[in-house]
């Protein structure tokens, strides 16, 4: 009778011990769960917190201050050409120092995920590369046959490096190079003792570099009308002979941004006009004669107005691309209008710097 009842005690005991093993190990899993998922929610947080602020677009900096507080650190003077190459440094200095540093070659979140601000750089590299290599051709160079700087050839390959190269080497790694590069040249410019430096602030050297500046911004401008999707005119025509009184037969085409590249060729006519609009500063101070004596100081304030208005804040979260008259916005087309003008204004300094 008694081992009867503590069968049955003992068999009762190992009951409850098998329900509440059960329970505590359900408890453990969900604990275990809802701490997952706290980190992940957390890390996302994280991540989009990073981004947006990642995705904030640098300022406007004075370049006139700016270059006047390097000369006075480093103890150089302010010899015509100082201020160019300053500017040069600091815009390419920007893509590698701004929040977030470089992020066209992120391989993690959020950089990966951020495509307007890689696009951005990419704008503002395009100016960097067209005015090194401008340094290197023509302003460095008395003449066609003179030999060229050692440290411009040196930096002129460096920024035209890949800017979606992680590693070995990595984008940021060149681009540094070649900002020391052009470090080592203007403190050769601004050392009287150095006569191996040079820079000639001339009509026809200004008026070339212009030239690239004239055709990325007719680039840009078609790029960004083409958000609408617009018939264009092909321009080969056909070298076939005509019978008289017959009119050619122009072909006609299509041309329309794809929808997920809109907002990418928006944030490149943003950077290019970002940089564009300080080194033209620059050159508003190491060409000063020249443009006083051409009447076409203006014209480059001109140029300058029209990049700065481009650079107005968008409040709208995202893009627009409203048809041309319709109840949205079109964030492309008012890019466009400015980037047109400024494109004019160039045309006619242009003219100015070799007919005024």
């Amino acid at each position: 009778m008694l081992d009867w009842k503590k069968r049955e005690g003992s068999s009762a005991r190992e009951s409850v011990r098998e329900t509440r093993a059960p329970s505590r190990g359900y408890f453990k899993s969900i604990l275990f769960s809802r701490s997952i998922a706290v980190l992940v929610g957390i890390y996302v947080v994280v991540c989009l917190g990073l981004g947006w602020y990642w995705s904030q677009e640098p300022d406007l900096f004075p370049v006139q201050q700016n270059a006047q507080l390097a000369a006075e650190k480093n103890g150089k003077q302010m010899v015509p050409g100082f201020t160019t190459v300053e500017t040069l440094k600091s815009v390419a200095g920007t893509l590698l120092n701004k929040p977030g540093g470089y992020l066209s070659n992120d391989r993690f979140p959020p950089g990966v995920f951020l495509d307007n601000i890689p696009s951005w750089e990419y704008g503002v590299l395009v100016q960097v590369r067209d005015l090194t290599r401008a340094l290197r051709k023509d302003f460095a160079r008395s003449q066609s046959q003179s030999a060229e700087d050692a440290d411009l050839a040196k930096a002129e390959p460096r920024f035209n490096f890949d800017n979606k190269s992680w590693m070995l080497p990595s984008s940021e790694s060149e681009y540094q190079e070649g900002i020391n590069s052009l470090s080592r040249y203007q403190a050769r410019l601004s050392d009287p003792n150095q006569k191996n430096a040079l820079f000639y602030a001339r009509a026809d050297n200004l008026n070339n570099w212009l030239g690239d500046v004239g055709t990325r911004l007719g680039s840009l401008s078609q790029r960004l009308s083409a958000s609408v999707g617009r018939v264009k005119l092909n321009g080969a025509l056909k070298t076939e002979s005509l019978q008289p009184g017959q009119v050619p037969v122009v072909d006609e085409e299509i041309e329309e941004t794809p929808w997920m590249q809109i907002d990418n060729v928006f944030y490149e006519a943003r950077g290019q006009a970002w940089a564009l609009s300080h080194l033209l500063r620059a050159i508003e101070v190491d060409f000063a004669d020249v443009l006083a004596k051409k009447n076409a100081t203006v014209s480059v304030r001109q140029i300058i107005r029209e990049l700065e208005a481009a650079q107005e804040p968008v409040w709208s979260p995202m893009i627009l691309n409203g048809s041309g008259y319709g109840v949205l916005a079109n964030h492309s087309l008012v890019m466009a209008n400015y980037i047109s003008r400024a494109n004019a204004a160039v045309m006619d300094l242009r003219q100015l710097l070799s007919q005024g």
